[in-house]
């Protein structure tokens, strides 16, 4: 046998994993990094996440991503560099962490990374008939594998698109064997760059339920760093708070076949993007509009997909409370949007045992312990949710 299947097969029989979980979104604001110790696989999993930080990116290396970000038309040798250099650069950014925590690269069994995408295709979205859906991670898994000298899982979304779905979103599966209740219908609400949410019936039932629903931050991102030179975000939603939403541009933002699409269906920064607000606010007379305004607007315009899909996909399924995640948590405008539609406070992963900071790379850490260790879960006939075992294995040498 060889030796590095002999060492797979030793992690898969382990009764405790320590696996890495790495997450980069489309945000660019570090590399959320998460050691997590499982118990069990499948719906018997159960998992303490150690340690968790975000090693924030440096300014040149957020341009860089930037550069090929969900761009139709982008530089191939650069996009060739940065697939390996991301590898390394994670790798980097693991071992930090390993010292810092004061654990060795021998005590972790796998890293899971995520990759960091840079484009998404769903086929409704590029409309091109010969092919199919399609999405793109880079971050090379062997580099990070080479370099830490840690077995690597990675480019989990392929396997999805493989099998006919659409590489997203992935949080259904970690949320379904970790957040599902005996006796509460939940919501995991995740507002990253794109919003999404997974309705879990209680009973681990297999009623559940995952979609994106539109833009979380990445509309109010993009517009700051236009705007706002150095600044990558919103803080505090200081710049949104101080303007008024304009119900003209609010419904023209609304009016995309997206919205009028069923359930569930995926989405990016590709569709998200400043041409689509710009096309708005032409179509409104509203290209002078305040900073301010516009902000203010994107936000209720986040929160109003986010109210509209949950509405839409929920209504009937009795009461439920609804779990917060991402980077959009720290939006106070945006979470008042949707809190006051509910009429309820929002509560966090926190709550259920997870730092909703982490959650994310804990769900990629979820899916790597399932391809070595589990992979038996049935998770029903559900449109977009295939019983699949996804990721790629990179072994050190």
């Amino acid at each position: 046998m060889n030796d590095n299947i002999e060492a797979l097969y030793k992690i898969a029989n382990k009764p405790v994993r320590n696996i890495i979980g790495l997450m980069s979104g489309t945000s660019f604001d570090g590399l959320d990094i998460a050691w997590c110790e499982f118990h069990g696989s499948g719906l018997n999993t159960l998992v303490r996440v150690r340690k968790f930080t975000t090693k924030e990116y440096t300014p040149d290396f957020k341009e860089d991503l930037k550069a090929v970000f969900a761009k139709k038309i982008a530089n191939l040798e650069q996009i060739t560099l940065l697939n390996d250099f991301i590898g390394s650069y994670y790798a980097e950014l693991v071992l930090e962490c390993l010292k810092d925590w004061g654990i060795s690269a021998s005590e972790i069994d796998l890293i899971a990374s995520h990759g960091q995408t840079i484009y998404h295709a769903p086929r409704h979205q590029h409309g091109i008939a010969r092919y199919s859906n399609a999405t793109l991670q880079i971050g090379d898994g062997d580099h990070l594998a080479v370099k830490t000298g840690i077995i690597t899982i990675s480019d989990f979304r392929q396997k999805h698109v493989a099998v006919g779905a659409e590489g997203a979103p992935l949080a259904v599966y970690g949320d379904y064997l970790l957040f599902s209740s005996p006796d509460e219908n939940r919501i995991m609400l995740n507002i990253g760059g794109i919003a999404n949410f997974t309705f879990l019936p209680s009973g681990h039932s297999t009623g559940f339920f995952s979609s994106d629903v539109g833009p979380g931050n990445t509309l109010m991102d993009q517009f700051i760093q236009l705007k706002y030179t150095g600044k990558y975000y919103d803080k505090n939603a200081e710049i949104a708070s101080a303007g008024k939403v304009n119900e003209s541009l609010l419904k023209a933002l609304l009016d995309h076949p997206f919205y009028k699409a069923g359930y569930p269906k995926t989405t990016g920064p590709e569709l998200f993007s400043l041409s689509y607000l710009n096309k708005a606010l032409l179509k409104c007379g509203l290209e002078n509009s305040s900073n301010e305004d516009i902000m203010a607007t994107l936000a209720a315009f986040s929160a109003r997909g986010i109210i509209l899909a949950i509405s839409e996909c929920v209504s009937g399924n009795g009461s439920f409370e609804i779990y917060l995640s991402g980077g959009g948590m720290y939006n106070p405008l945006l979470v008042k949007y949707v809190e006051e539609y509910f009429g309820r406070k929002l509560k966090l992963t926190s709550d259920l045992g997870i730092d909703p900071d982490a959650k994310e790379a804990v769900l990629f850490a979820v899916l790597a312990n399932e391809a070595v260790a589990g992979g038996k879960t049935s998770y029903g006939d559900h449109p977009g949710v295939p019983s699949i075992s996804m990721g790629k294995i990179s072994f050190p040498e």
